[in-house]
């Protein structure tokens, strides 16, 4: 089947992200606009994903959890997961290298962790939009030992796009799908998606994807097998 889906989407977690980025908001939204898929990917953090999931099952969209990863060399990595409990693996990891900045909201913006009545639970002290300390090298190797998809973020972009920092892309890095808005000519799959830090910016029902089912499942292996990893 058809899906149409938009798997880079920020919440109000991340401190880019616009405070009325909440599940409930995000999902409602991407109902709005028609899709049927979305995967919330706040920087270097997992935490609003469950609320998310959540809201994502009673309204009917799936929900993937990710996670949009900074490297050392602040290329942004997008980690795609089936499951929650993988890309909490992959957080607690990077939890002991990341840098320790502390967030400050009146400049950055603040970090909220929200349930899925998007009521405020907790809030990320420490800066979210930092290295992980995970090197572009080890980076494909780490997600998919977790058991996710890395997809190098917006590779068609200057700013924390692996071509643009690193001036060309290396296949020996491992990746075998990349993120961006046209063909980059890699010979590689790509997907297309929002990047979204403010609800108008979700994407509308345009890039789709076949799935067997309409399913966390069902579309992970979908972004498997067009990456040739299935």
């Amino acid at each position: 089947m058809k899906l149409f889906y938009d798997l880079h989407i920020h919440s109000c977690l991340s401190p880019c992200g616009d405070e009325d980025n909440t599940p409930n908001n995000i999902v409602n939204m991407a109902l709005i606009k028609g899709l049927n898929v979305i995967a919330l990917a706040d920087h270097n953090t997992g935490k609003n994903c469950p609320a998310a999931i959540a809201v994502g099952k009673k309204s009917g969209l799936v929900v993937l959890p990710a996670m949009e990863l900074t490297t050392a060399e602040d290329i942004h990595i997008l980690c795609l997961f089936e499951k929650y409990g993988q890309l909490q693996q992959l957080e607690e990891h990077i939890s002991r290298t990341r840098m320790r900045v502390k967030n400050k909201p009146e400049i950055f913006g603040r970090q909220c962790i929200l349930d899925e009545n998007d009521r405020c639970i907790g809030e990320e002290e420490n800066l979210l939009i930092v290295s992980s300390g995970v090197s572009v090298e080890d980076a494909a190797a780490l997600v998919r030992g977790f058991g996710g998809l890395p997809v190098p973020a917006h590779v068609d972009k200057q700013a924390n796009g692996l071509i643009g920092v690193l001036g060309a892309f290396d296949r020996g890095l491992g990746f075998t799908m990349v993120e961006c808005a046209k063909d980059p000519g890699l010979s590689l799959p790509y997907i297309t998606d929002s990047d979204a830090h403010y609800l108008w910016d979700i994407s509308e029902a345009e890039h789709w994807i076949e799935a067997e089912t309409c399913s966390a499942h069902g579309v992970f292996q979908a972004l498997l097998k067009m990456a040739g990893e299935k």
